[in-house]
């Protein structure tokens, strides 16, 4: 049985439209949209055109939805109506509210329950998301995610569901009729010119050239608008990288094995020439500072092209 008021709550945005999309395809046709959807942005629109539109009879359609986004203001100026509506709801009008926050304490938030459903939308967090990625890839695309490809992914896209979705949308296609997406798919359609300017910076580190390193890190943002969620992950990539070949070739390893075992398929004899000049300790040193970044960056302690110049210059100095 539908509800007949629907409230989806969420500070994440693009997580909370997803769900408004999800609902939407669930309560009307697409065919059924032109006539049985009234569509409207919170500060655009008065409670009286609302509540008119939700006891309007529905045309060519068993029902009218009535979706009002970012509702919070025009909730809070509203109750009195709302609170009236909630009590006796169209049976042929659907409501639908988005909120960033939803009080339970309030008159009509008890109200709801009775009448409606509140949707919380919380963020997964960033341990849940590989299998979620994979599950998308086998029920949408039946391709195999590998586990690796899906920590790279996200290391390179970020933790936002809908942008990792819309990822793997990309890779089903640019994997043809692979069965499996790869890290190296990852590598060659979304990460490759960002692990490029990532390996060039740390090159160039190496190399004792700090002036051409803030350059190509300054390039890596200028040139591309979504590197501020995807920069650390670049640079921590790379290092995993170098910490698991340097402990191979301690190890006794070749580098021919190193090199397959660890996926390194370009510029292999400036990889092996990094690793020359640096310690397993120092790798970790990075990795462990790298994560102390992003936590900076995700907690906004620090902006993200001020805290990786920051890092790029401490790389130096070691």
């Amino acid at each position: 049985m539908e509800e007949l008021i629907y409230v989806i709550a969420g500070k994440e945005e693009s997580l909370v439209n997803a769900h408004c999309r999800k609902l939407l395809d669930k309560l009307l046709e697409p065919s059924q949209r032109a006539t049985g959807l009234f569509d409207a942005e919170a500060a655009s629109v008065q409670a009286s055109e609302v509540l008119d539109e939700l006891r309007t009879s529905p045309f060519l359609t068993d029902k009218r939805v009535v979706l009002i986004k970012d509702a919070d203001k025009f909730i809070s100026a509203n109750r009195p109506p709302l609170e009236k509506y909630f009590d006796n709801p169209c049976s042929t009008g659907r409501l639908i509210f988005t909120v960033r926050t939803w009080d339970a304490r309030t008159i009509l938030a008890k109200k709801l329950a009775k009448a409606g459903k509140l949707i919380k939308v919380t963020p997964p967090k960033r341990s849940e998301l590989p299998p979620r990625l994979i599950k998308y890839a086998s029920e949408a695309y039946d391709k195999k995610l590998a586990l690796d490809a899906a920590a790279l992914l996200i290391e390179l896209t970020g933790d936002e569901l809908p942008r990792l979705y819309s990822e793997i949308d990309k890779l089903a296609l640019f994997a043809d009729a692979e069965k499996v997406i790869t890290a190296k798919h990852i590598e060659s359609l979304i990460g490759h010119n960002r692990l490029f300017d990532a390996f060039t910076v740390i090159d160039a580190v190496v190399a004792g050239n700090i002036a051409a390193a803030l350059e190509r890190l300054r390039g890596m943002f200028a040139q591309d608008k979504s590197a501020g969620y995807s920069v650390v992950g670049a640079f921590a990539y790379h290092f995993r990288k170098m910490f698991n070949a340097k402990a191979m070739l301690e190890k006794g390893a070749r580098t021919g094995e190193v090199a397959r075992r660890c996926n390194i398929w370009s510029q292999q004899d400036k990889f092996f020439a990094q690793l020359r000049q640096i310690t397993l300790k120092q790798i970790g040193g990075h990795l462990q500072q790298l994560a102390e970044t992003d936590y900076a960056i995700k907690t906004g302690q620090t902006k993200p092209h001020i805290a990786m110049e920051q890092f790029v210059l401490k790389l130096s100095a070691r």
